[in-house]
């Protein structure tokens, strides 16, 4: 039976949502670059979607820059504490993300409800980090995700957001004035190695994002274009 995770009409209304209201404002107020679109033009879902997390921008510029096809049934983990706290917020953020609640500072997500969302064909966006970089950096990648991932029999889509903790510092309720760049670049699906732990499928998850920030600059271009300038 369909509910608003898998439903033609929810996903209908979240299109209208996403590609009419929220992606024209993100993509007005920032300057947007997406890389990396080879690697998801033959990816079809379920999968696990997994990001670094500094902004209240990271979310929707994952679903700005996927394909509607995707971002629509996209689901999003989201802080049970916060958005789920009051019915409109919780309203909200299920018409424009789909969201589904995380307990932060928990051992473990909600992994009961993601591994049924998963089984039922629904990719998720996840930010291991469990809450935004108060500095910009990339803190330590719980493993719940990765677990998640090899549980469901699924891909990680790894995603690295650049520029958007400057763009939008934690704190703010809106973006700095200025069109700020930004740069969603999304690296290959991965899986579990045969003999990697959890644990080590989690950090070779963060290390990929963590080389993408390091070799593509807010705008797009990679840093040793830049170099190769001077």
């Amino acid at each position: 039976m369909a509910d608003r995770f898998t439903s033609s009409t929810m996903a209908g209304m979240r299109w209208v949502a996403q590609r009419g209201i929220l992606r024209p404002i993100v993509w007005r107020i920032t300057k947007v670059t997406v890389t990396g679109l080879d690697n998801i033009r033959d990816l079809e879902a379920p999968f696990v979607a997994v990001a670094n997390h500094s902004s209240h921008l990271d979310a929707p510029l994952v679903i700005g820059a996927l394909p509607s096809k995707i971002s629509r049934y996209l689901a999003a983990g989201a802080a049970a504490d916060y958005f789920f706290d009051v019915r409109w917020r919780k309203w909200l953020t299920a018409l424009f993300f789909n969201a589904f609640p995380v307990e932060r500072g928990a051992s473990r997500t909600r992994v009961g409800v993601s591994k049924s969302l998963l089984e039922r064909g629904v990719p998720l966006l996840i930010f291991p980090e469990g809450s935004r970089s108060k500095t910009g950096e990339m803190g330590r990648f719980k493993p719940g995700a990765a677990s998640l991932s090899t549980a469901a029999g699924v891909p990680i889509l790894p995603i690295a957001l650049i520029g958007a903790s400057t763009a939008m510092p934690r704190g703010r309720n809106w973006p700095v004035r200025g069109r700020l760049p930004v740069c969603v670049a999304f690296g290959a699906p991965m899986r579990q190695g045969a003999e990697e732990t959890a644990e080590e499928y989690s950090n070779r998850v963060a290390q990929t994002i963590r080389h993408l920030r390091e070799t593509i600059q807010p705008t797009g271009v990679p840093v040793h274009a830049e170099e190769g300038t001077r």
